[in-house]
């Protein structure tokens, strides 16, 4: 099996593809049209370390955050019509930055801060530290999908999740060989291996493993541990994603990341031939634009 190559996400009314050496965006107007955004990928984004075991889940970690942030602003300004006959956007200024930040920073502190305070206000009755870091991951994990569940019920999420259906479909295809026409890719599973939805419920089960070797006293210490020791699990997760990615067809493997593929029905929803015609125009873009790098660099 060919080694994959493309990953992406859903942005707003759009889809995201990120490839070797480019990363493509397609959006569809409010007057159907669909717009697409191609750029090369440099520095970091294609740097050796990228292959190097471990540093290359935080690596990555950092740049899904980079483009997510990026590809997420221009959707918005593409379904809101504030991009020009060229594609470019209306910059953003210092409150919709502030906005995306604040909005990270709090979604940080539900998912790692609140599981440790609830934690502590119960270690009068857990009798062991183990059992206060188990309780700790669950309630971590309870955080995740109330959060997937109840953003979910929107009808802005649930075209978002068709999108994020549709990505993973058209990326399916395209690593089956598969000819790449919407009837065709609709014979794929909305659900992918290597998803990031994935990766957080990876994240939240090999932090388990590892806060249970940290112990829980005291609570500056519980604090401290958990933002220090997040890149590496990260690392971690990401190690265990890929692996995952490249083994998903063993039946071992699948019943092993069963759950992550459960989890991926809560943020992801059957698409529609038009979230499928956007991600197929993200994915072509990308392609197209890595040949072309491909002939110039000969």
């Amino acid at each position: 099996m060919n080694s994959p190559t493309y990953g992406g996400q859903a942005v707003i009314e759009g889809v995201m593809i990120r490839g070797v050496r480019a990363v493509g965006i397609a959006v569809r107007r409010p007057s159907g049209e669909i717009v697409s955004r191609v750029q090369p990928l440099r520095g970091v984004y294609t740097s050796p370390l990228r292959r190097i075991p471990g540093l290359r889940g935080m690596i990555v970690l950092w740049e899904s955050l980079g483009l997510g942030m990026k590809a997420l602003i221009w959707s918005a300004a593409v379904a809101a019509n504030e991009v020009d006959h060229n594609g470019d956007a209306t910059p953003v200024g210092f409150a919709g930055w502030a906005m995306l930040i604040g909005t990270l920073l709090l979604a940080s502190v539900a998912f790692f801060a609140g599981p440790v305070l609830a934690t502590a206000w119960l270690d009068s009755v857990l009798p062991a530290a183990w059992m206060a870091v188990m309780v700790e991951g669950v309630l971590r994990l309870a955080v995740l999908l109330g959060y997937i569940w109840a953003v979910g019920r929107s009808d802005d999420v649930r075209r978002l999740f068709q999108y994020h259906g549709a990505e993973h479909m058209t990326i399916a295809a395209f690593e089956a060989g598969h000819d790449l026409h919407v009837p065709g890719i609709r014979r794929y599973r909305k659900e992918h291996p290597r998803c990031g939805t994935s990766f957080l419920l990876t994240v939240a089960l090999v932090a388990v493993l590892v806060f249970a070797f940290i112990g829980t006293e005291p609570l500056w210490w519980r604090f401290a541990s958990r933002i220090v020791l997040m890149p590496l699990i990260a690392a971690v997760a990401y190690e265990v994603i890929r692996f995952a990615g490249f083994h998903h067809t063993r039946p071992v493997v699948r019943w092993i990341f069963s759950a992550n593929l459960a989890l991926q029905r809560l943020t992801t929803r059957p698409p529609d031939d038009e979230h499928i015609q956007v991600a197929l125009a993200a994915l072509e873009c990308v392609r197209a634009e890595e040949k072309a790098l491909v002939a110039a660099a000969r």
